[in-house]
């Protein structure tokens, strides 16, 4: 098979039929006939499966994976990955942000520069000024911290060769951050810049700022140890700059044996500033314990309660 199409199902009922028809046309304009849609639903709590099975019973390019719950966004393009076949595997998202189009301009682009993986970059990105703001602060930390280059403002959407695939399905991290991984893997990858479409008004983004902040702990905790040696330097200046403090008190002592050491507020002060500094730390070590306890249980990332490929139960 030529082409494989991955996308998830969230609350993504309203997409559906549109995406479909639309990354049908693009694909039979791109590489003819000899292409699948892998639809991964992730305990989509409206009917986004029962329209996705209707899809491939009447479509046989349709793969509808049904997970038993929801297992979040990564996991269920890992899922949505894993039951590929075809030679190229294009991901995007269904919600019509990512045009399916675009899969014409990706496979010209791999072609072009001889890449295994072609992602897609924001040029411009389409959130509220304040999000866009905190999306160039994490991204900036991300980059200064992480042991690989993870590109700033990457899209889901990208085309993938099936080597680079089977390679990213080796990876067996439980607490996934898949931005880096796909940097983490490596192989020659080139990126594209795109413009999303708006989401539309009656349309909410299915991330929530809970869901988005885990987010941003998990990619610190998976492809950083920049909080650790952060910990461990900022104790080492503490621990210095008290000594010296000492001694500094010391020697004034010493050259006047009549002055008075007294600060109530000073005292306080220091206290506050050391048991504020304590618990931050703990917490950053808690975040990294609480990755390790994820790791050891090796739970799998998903579990599958059904596959629909053309009409047929599998």
């Amino acid at each position: 098979m030529k082409l494989s199409i991955v996308t998830t199902m969230y609350r993504s009922a309203a997409f559906l039929d549109t995406f479909h028809e639309r990354i049908g046309a693009a694909a039979q304009h791109t590489v003819g006939d000899d292409y699948e849609i892998v639809l991964v639903n992730d305990g989509s709590p409206d009917n986004s499966g029962e329209i996705a099975r209707a899809m491939a019973a009447r479509d046989r390019h349709v793969c509808v994976v049904d997970l038993s719950r929801n297992f979040g966004h990564h996991a269920a393009i890992v899922a949505g990955l894993a039951h590929t076949r075809g030679e190229l595997v294009f991901l995007l998202d269904c919600d019509l942000e990512e045009q399916p189009e675009w899969l014409s301009t990706f496979v010209a682009e791999r072609e072009r520069a001889d890449a295994d993986v072609v992602f897609g970059v924001q040029r411009q990105r389409v959130g509220s000024p304040l999000a866009n703001a905190a999306g160039r602060i994490f991204w900036s930390a991300l980059s200064a911290m992480s042991l690989v280059r993870i590109p700033h403002n990457p899209m889901t959407c990208r085309l993938m060769t099936r080597q680079y695939v089977d390679s990213l399905l080796e990876v067996g991290d439980r607490v996934l951050y898949l931005a880096g991984v796909f940097a983490w893997a490596g192989f020659r990858q080139t990126s594209l810049p795109l413009v999303k479409t708006p989401r539309a008004a009656q349309s909410r983004s299915t991330y929530s700022l809970s869901r988005k902040l885990v987010q941003a702990a998990d990619s610190f905790a998976s492809f950083s140890v920049a909080p650790l040696s952060a910990i461990f330097l900022t104790g080492l200046s503490i621990w210095s700059g008290s000594l010296a403090y000492g001694a500094w008190l010391l020697v004034r002592k010493l050259m006047n044996p009549e002055m008075i050491l007294s600060g109530f507020t000073s005292i306080m002060l220091s206290l506050w500033f050391l048991g504020g500094t304590i618990i931050l730390f703990l917490g950053v070590l808690g975040l990294y314990l609480a990755k390790v306890f994820q790791e050891v249980k090796r739970r799998p990332l998903y579990i599958v309660r059904s596959v629909h490929r053309g009409g047929d139960r599998a």
